[in-house]
């Protein structure tokens, strides 16, 4: 069987922090049937920032060993209230993600599993990846993650079709 990994992005939301302070956060979600992965099926929500956090430590660790695939651009005047400009950022991050998983030497990052399979903060993500926590990583995806039973079954659906339009391609 081939392996497979579906990322997707969607359902962004508004987060107020106070008054004056906004920000939009998505789900990411993840469906595979891969060893490097911990679950089969995921779902967190991070926001931008995050994403940029991300591509800084892939890029620390990968030490120019790979390309790291660009983030859509960082937009100044970028609008919660925009639909075509967050979806235009949605499939930035979608593609970044999906580029990213498709690359063996960044596969191999505690913190990318960590970012896509469980709610901890960054700086979280950062002790668990370098062994400064009571958990291991493994662990950490197992005990920090959300249950999503929505969107497994809509995932199991959406890689059937997928294995059955690669299946009448070959």
């Amino acid at each position: 069987m081939q392996e497979f990994t579906g990322v997707w992005v969607r359902d962004p939301r508004i987060q107020k922090e106070d008054f004056w302070h906004a920000y939009m956060d998505y789900e990411v979600c993840i469906h595979t049937n891969s060893l490097a992965f911990t679950k089969k099926s995921s779902c967190v929500r991070r926001r931008f920032s995050e994403f940029v956090w991300l591509r800084k430590k892939l890029q620390e660790n990968a030490l120019l060993i790979t390309h790291i695939p660009k983030l859509p651009p960082k937009n100044p005047f970028f609008s919660l209230n925009n639909a075509k400009e967050i979806g235009a950022r949605m499939e930035g991050l979608r593609t970044f993600l999906e580029a990213v998983v498709h690359s063996a030497v960044l596969l191999s990052d505690s913190c990318l599993h960590l970012f896509l399979q469980s709610e901890l903060s960054l700086k979280k993500i950062e002790a668990c990846a370098e062994g400064r926590t009571r958990y291991t990583v493994s662990e950490a995806i197992h005990s920090f993650s959300s249950g999503h039973k929505r969107f497994d079954s809509l995932c199991e659906e959406n890689m059937e079709e997928e294995q059955i339009m690669q299946c009448e391609s070959e």
